[in-house]
């Protein structure tokens, strides 16, 4: 799959771990990956209070879905992030850094007030295009 970072001096760098815009040849298959939340595969919730935690757990259950569709984090080209606490930036994205490399992808992180579980406090949705 050829993914690539757009990257252009008329926008502002970016201050996290994502693109500025992402484009991907769009011959594959697409996977659209639900909200992913700190819940673990026995329904218990990671990191209750602790946002790096919760956002590690979130992108290993990102990973689960986008690899049994048959593809790697590599493959995700977009992802939403709802956060609780918009302070939360820098330990989110330190995170992510862990689990996304470039080219990143596209993002868009906004502060929500309310979530299923009042335990949340990260939600990620993802959008990848594995290749044929």
């Amino acid at each position: 799959m050829a993914k690539q970072e757009i990257t252009t001096n008329a926008l502002r760098k970016p201050i996290g771990n994502f693109s500025q815009a992402t484009v991907v040849e769009a011959k594959g298959r697409l996977v659209f990956i639900s909200g992913m939340t700190a819940r673990r595969p026995d329904g218990s919730i990671a990191g209750v209070g602790d946002i790096g935690e919760q956002t590690r757990q979130v992108c290993e259950n990102i990973r689960a879905a986008v690899e049994t569709a048959g593809g790697t984090l590599d493959h995700v080209c977009r992802v939403d992030v709802y956060v609780r606490n918009m302070e939360h930036f820098e330990a989110i994205h330190a995170v992510r850094r862990q689990y996304f490399k470039p080219p990143l992808p596209a993002s868009t992180m906004v502060e929500v007030t309310k979530m299923v579980s009042p335990d949340y406090l990260i939600e990620i949705n993802a959008i990848a295009v594995i290749p044929e």
